[in-house]
């Protein structure tokens, strides 16, 4: 007799604390980190619990931009053209493009093909 690999879900396992994936929580922390400046600053002013909501906010934005997808909707060409990609793979790649010296577009034809018709 052989040994079979018995299927599972292991879709779970790569979070900690349930919520938060590894790419989550290290966005969460650049954040954190972001928003940390920004409280400094405020409690220099005498304004510490602006500077806490900056904390959360900048930590808030982080962890959407590592875990949320692109919505696919048909309304909006970046969303047409990005839908179900992860948000943080869309802002490198727009990133990328934008600091490349030479720039490559990609022409849609199907707009022409549907003149025709």
């Amino acid at each position: 007799m052989g040994t079979y690999n018995i299927p599972r879900n292991v879709k779970g396992e790569g979070r900690i604390l349930f919520i938060f994936s590894t790419k989550a929580l290290i966005y969460s922390g650049v954040g954190a980190l972001i928003g940390g400046l920004f409280y400094i600053i405020f409690n220099l002013l005498g304004l510490t619990l602006i500077g806490v909501i900056c904390v959360i906010f900048f930590a808030l934005i982080g962890f959407i931009i590592g875990t949320f997808k692109v919505p696919n909707l048909n309304r909006f060409e970046i969303t047409r053209k990005t839908g179900g990609e992860n948000i943080d793979d869309v802002i490198k790649r727009a990133f990328k493009f934008k600091t490349r010296k030479h720039k490559y577009y990609i022409y849609d034809y199907t707009k022409e093909e549907n003149k025709d018709e």
